[in-house]
This record gives C-alpha cells, structure tokens and sequence, in this order.
C-alpha cells in the first residue's frame, strides 16, 4: 500500500468506523511513542522533534537504570547533585509541556467530529487522562528537584570528602535540646556512629551527657584548659561539669578557640563536642550531623506521625522544669504526633539518663523505618521544610550518593551498640576511660576466639 492510500494520513473521512479506529490508533500511538502519531499523520517536523525527545528520554532511563543496578552509588551522588537536580527539573517541566503539545495535536489530527459518536468521549478522555498523569508527574517531578536542591544547598556543605580512617566512617550525632530552664543549647542525645566503609556494618556507642572528667586529646585546644580532663576537681565555667555542657561553655564562653569552625560549616561547640567524642572514644570523627530536637517535632507531624511501641507508661510535664506530670503516653503500640514524640524521646520523671537514650535511639530509628520514598514524595514539601530547620551537618553534599548506598548496606546488616552504663563497668561519676576505648574497639573489630586445646 502506498503512503497515498494510508487510512492514517489520507482516511476517508465520511466513514465514521475508519475514522473511530483511526482515532484510536492515533490516540494509542501517542500514548506509546510520543510523536509518532505527528510523523505518521500530520507535522513530520513536529513529529520527528517528538520521536527524538521520546528516544533520548528512554535511553537516559535505560542508562539510569542500568547504572543503578552496577554502580547505584553513581546514581545516588548525582540525585544529591544541586546542578544535576536543576537540570533534571529543566527537563521535566520540557518533557511536561511537549505531552501537552503532543497530546492536543494528535486530539487535533483524530477529528473527533468524523468519528462515532458514541466513541468521542472515549478517545478524548483517554488521551486527556494520559496527558494529565504524565505531564502532572513531570511537573511534580521538577518541583521534587528544585526542592530538594534547595534542601540539599541549605543544610550541606560545599567541602571537599573525608578519607575513611581504620577502613572507617565516624559520625558524631547530636540531638539539640535548648529550653527556656537552660542557657543556650545542650545537647540531649550525644552518640558516635561508626560506619565500615566497604560492608556498611555500623557500630553505635551512646555517649551518657553526663560523663565527667572527659578526656581531650593533644591537638584538642581545650585539653590546655583541662589536661585533667573537663570539669576535674569540680572545675568549670558552667553550672554543671558534664560532657554536655562543653557545647554550652565553648559556644557561650569560649568560641575563640575554634576560629575557622563556622566558616567551615559547624560551630565553635560542636567541634568542642567532637573533641571530646574523640577523647572518649579513641576515634577520628569526620563528620557531625546535629538534630534540634524541638525542629524533629515539625519534622514527625510532616511525616504523619511515628508508630512506636512504648514499654511502659511514659509521663508528658506540664512545664519545662519536668516535674509535674500533664498526661501519660501509655504503654503498647502508639502512633505519636510530633508532640507527643518529642516527650517521650524527653521525658525525665521516675527515669534514668539511660532509659532516655534508649527511648531517643528507638525514636530515632522507628523515624528512619517511616522515612520511606513513597512517605516523602506525598508530603515532600512538609519534610523538606522540616528538614532544613532540623538538621545541621558538616557532610558535604558530594559525600552525600556515598553514604546513601552505604547506609542502604547498613540496613541489611545488624547494628552493634556498645552501651557504656554502670552495668558494664562505666560509671559516669567516675569513668574509666581507658575500659571505654577498649569496649569501642572490640566492637569495632572482635577479638578472634583462640582455639580450644585437644
């Protein structure tokens, strides 16, 4: 049959049945090969443009997808690219308003007039239906980019990677509780995260706020102030001689010693903080990532809320002096607002300090369990702008693809925690910190069990 006597570019218009399957086919073509439908019976131009922009499309996806099943780290890293993000945007909203054009030009080659009339609606619906999913998605895509480059430039740094240290990535989290009853922000949940490089395997050591006589190293510009460690024979130059009191004091009191932390993205507290994480511990810490506690709240209503299981009563104050009871979270299976979360990760009354770590590491963790791509997408902006109020970090951006796929191993692997409480021997009135580096390294590498004699 020659182009002459094609039904899709020369139909018989009078025969309503041709022209219905006709509008059918154009519909379909459009639908599956975007363009296709303008080369076969209308523009050539127009449709060549959109065969091109449709077979490049598939590549990249392709290329996306292939790369991702080798190398996902790859993928990763240029999903946190804020360039990257921008181009993708770009090409969203392209690929957005190029379905629209596609679409109403092949309703516009279909003559709806000439088909059944029972069937107009139907054709016209489909390709109005389809259009709307695939280009609504597509600006929805270029929304998600451009806000998450904004999320990503607010709360990472431009800085160059840290090398692993031992094979390993130490990360010092913060949990920040400022409050009307203190002076400036303590942190409230301090814990070192120690991160295999290759396996993902982590182990996490929760460093109870108040330890004393904390250790500094030699590089340490307050181990001058305190070569006997921080807050020996009582001495401080804040209220309380804890560990986490040196964020308050250095930050209040004595910034000076750390000039080049907030042009280097931290603060003149937390490299205070890291310093004594890393006397404590023995370990070389990279990074920090701090969490205002009071932003996590914000951050858990964005999310919908936190499922958690509760293993006993836990009590809501009624001011911030924690001492009058409000209401209680009871016991079981609870969905928590964002309020309510914030307390029980808070919550003094009738508790130890350990019982608090516990309960703010299970928050934590049952946060992440919920932090899923499909929670995200549908309240992206919410979180996103959560997330920028609640998190502060000195991880750059260019790291970020890297530990995505690192954490994705991470999650398959059991996490080791070495709990320093007084039913290991660490007593926070009186630590033994030389027990503390050596528990730290036998989580972080096990002692090989010798052989039984025969």
């Amino acid at each position: 049959m020659s182009l002459a006597d094609s039904p899709i570019r020369y139909p018989d218009a009078a025969s309503r049945p041709l022209m219905t399957r006709r509008g059918w086919w154009l519909v379909g073509l459009n639908i599956l090969i975007p363009g296709s439908a303008q080369a076969l019976a209308g523009n050539r131009r127009l449709g060549r443009f959109g065969l091109g922009a449709t077979l490049v499309l598939w590549v990249l996806l392709v290329v996306a997808l292939v790369t991702w099943l080798v190398s996902p780290a790859i993928v990763y890293t240029l999903a946190s690219n804020s360039v990257v993000l921008w181009v993708v945007a770009v090409a969203a909203v392209f690929y957005a308003v190029l379905w629209v054009v596609l679409t109403f030009d092949t309703l516009r080659l279909v003559r709806l007039v000439k088909a059944v009339p029972s069937a107009r609606a139907g054709i016209a619906g489909l390709a109005i239906v389809v259009m709307t999913v695939a280009s609504g998605a597509a600006a929805y895509g270029a929304y998600v980019a451009t806000t998450a480059s904004g999320f990503l430039s607010s709360v990472f740094v431009a800085g160059p990677s840290e090398p692993p240290v031992d094979g390993r990535y130490n990360i010092l989290l913060l949990g920040g509780d400022a409050g009307p009853d203190r002076e400036g922000l303590r942190p409230d949940s301090i814990r070192v995260v120690s991160v295999d490089s290759e396996t993902g395997q982590a182990v996490t050591i929760g460093l109870p706020r108040d330890l004393t006589n904390v250790p500094f190293d030699e590089s340490s510009p307050l181990r001058a102030t305190y070569p006997d460690g921080y807050g020996a024979n009582g001495v401080c130059d804040v209220d309380v001689c804890q560990l986490n009191s040196i964020y308050t004091e250095v930050e209040l009191k004595s910034p000076e010693l750390y000039p080049d932390a907030v042009a280097e993205g931290s603060e003149p507290g937390i490299e205070a903080m890291r310093d004594a994480a890393e006397g404590i511990t023995g370990l070389t810490i990279q990074y920090y990532v701090l969490i205002d506690m009071a932003g996590f709240q914000q951050l858990i209503d964005a999310l919908g809320g936190v499922t958690i299981d509760v293993p006993h009563d836990v009590p809501i104050h009624a001011d911030e002096t924690f001492t009058t009871v409000a209401e209680w979270i009871p016991a079981g299976e609870q969905h928590l607002d964002g309020y309510h979360a914030l307390w029980y990760a808070r919550s003094r009354h009738g508790t130890s300090d350990y019982d608090r770590m516990a309960r703010q590491l299970q928050l934590q963790e049952a946060v992440l369990a919920q932090f899923n791509a499909a929670n995200v997408l549908s309240k992206f902006q919410d979180v996103a702008a959560a997330g920028s109020q609640v998190v502060k970090t000195d991880v750059p951006q260019s790291m970020l693809g890297y530990f995505v796929d690192l954490a994705g191993k991470t999650k398959e692997l059991p996490i080791v925690d070495v709990p320093l409480v007084p039913d290991n021997g660490i007593d926070p009135l009186d630590p033994d910190y030389e027990l503390v580096r050596q528990m730290v390294q036998d989580a972080l590498v096990p002692p090989t069990a010798e052989p039984e004699e025969g």
